[in-house]
């Protein structure tokens, strides 16, 4: 075995360890192929980089398409050539698969001025028009992450307010942007997806921060069974069929349009505040449901 490596690898280095084995190096550059990788990799990276530019998030998909263009550098152009073709295959196949629907517009400048800031992570000032303000005015800012969703949101710390808490910009009524140079202390305690989990969608109200009960009716348990609809999620099937699902998060508006629909195939149980936005208004002429 160890003769036929040598004759496959001619530049195989022999040599004896420091505790006396026999030791054989095969050099790197010539081993490379073995682990190149697959078509269904090469083609996951492009749809990740796709999913990105869909998302607004121009930065990293450059990033994507720069480590994808290095990946193939380091192919043999003999085993590329099978490779491209495969992944040709793969995307056109998945190709097929498309996620329809609005989608927040995105303005790449603003977006790299957004990554950059976030990998210092250095302050970044803004020109924000938020819905209720006539002019737009700047602001400098603490960037902690972006929230993605049927809107993208900028959750940052004004330092300007004082108070240290944490708030969400929507990247859309950014104006402008321009990173500084100057780097704050961030908090190293603070975890993005932890913090996304107190909220149903993105915006968080800490008096609407209370325990959710959906129950839904017989006919739609297993539709919604196949649904996360919180990280922390609890299902119950009920002995009438029915599906009780808790958890605990703010944001009543974001959950109504959803719950709307469901028609009257949902109805929320807990807190009042919800069932008061969603049970009067369930309709039962929906065709289907989500």
């Amino acid at each position: 075995m160890s003769q036929a490596l040598e004759d496959v690898f001619p530049d195989t280095e022999v040599y004896t360890d420091h505790e006396g084995r026999k030791r054989w190096r095969v050099p790197q550059v010539k081993a490379a192929e073995f682990f190149a990788p697959t078509a269904d990799q090469l083609a996951a990276l492009e749809l990740a980089m796709r999913s990105a530019e869909r998302s607004g998030l121009v930065q990293e998909a450059r990033q994507l398409e720069g480590l994808q263009d290095t990946i193939k550098l380091l192919i043999s152009s003999r085993r590329r050539v099978g490779l491209e073709t495969d992944q040709d295959a793969l995307l056109e196949a998945m190709g097929h698969a498309a996620r329809p629907g609005p989608r927040p517009v995105s303005d790449n400048e603003i977006d790299i001025e957004i990554a950059e800031a976030l990998k210092g992570p250095c302050e970044l000032v803004i020109r924000y028009k938020g819905r209720r303000d006539e002019v737009a005015s700047e602001r400098r800012l603490q960037p902690y992450g972006i929230l993605l969703g049927g809107r993208r949101y900028l959750v940052a710390k004004d330092p300007a307010k004082g108070d240290g808490r944490l708030r969400h910009f929507r990247i859309e009524d950014i104006v402008s942007a321009r990173v500084t140079d100057r780097i704050f202390d961030r908090d190293e305690a603070f975890d993005l997806a932890s913090y996304a989990a107190r909220s149903f969608g993105a915006f968080q109200n800490e008096t609407e921060f209370v325990e959710t009960v959906w129950r839904f009716a017989p006919a739609a348990a297993q539709q919604a069974s196949r649904f996360e609809f919180h990280p922390d999620q609890v299902q119950d099937i009920q002995e009438d069929g029915s599906l009780i699902v808790r958890f605990t998060a703010s944001g009543h508006l974001e959950m109504c349009w959803h719950l709307y629909a469901w028609g009257d195939q949902v109805e929320v149980l807990e807190p009042p505040a919800l069932a008061a936005l969603v049970n009067p208004y369930r309709r039962s002429d929906f065709p289907s449901l989500p």
